[in-house]
């Protein structure tokens, strides 16, 4: 059980307070929702792929250092795009699951960024 009400202010500004330095070194995009957090950036060399990597390891570290998990079972990647060459990665000592389409504020994404879903 939680000890914050369901639909409080209160909920909001701890979640901020506690989530809000999870950006900081992140070389990409990063979107924070209440119980989501999307990692995004275009990659289409060598080196992109490794910098995703090396910013999922800050968010391991970042939930080691705050005593906290990731339900890594819940992590998808989406990789969007043309190209074939499908790129793993992951988050700790486990791989990333890829998923053909991810369900973003209500609305399910493939990706060739169909939305007919």
């Amino acid at each position: 059980m939680s000890g914050i009400p369901q639909g409080s202010i209160l909920g909001l500004i701890l979640f901020n307070a506690f989530a809000g330095d999870t950006d900081s070194g992140i070389e990409y995009t990063l979107s924070n929702f209440v119980s989501d957090t999307k990692l995004c950036g275009a990659v289409n060399v060598l080196e992109g792929r490794d910098a995703i990597q090396v910013n999922l390891d800050r968010f391991e570290k970042w939930a080691h250092v705050n005593i906290t998990k990731f339900q890594k079972a819940k992590c998808m990647v989406l990789q969007m795009g043309q190209g074939k060459h499908k790129h793993g990665y992951r988050l700790g000592d486990e791989w990333i699951e890829s998923s053909p389409a991810e369900k973003d504020l209500g609305v399910l994404v493939d990706e060739k960024l169909n939305m007919r879903w």
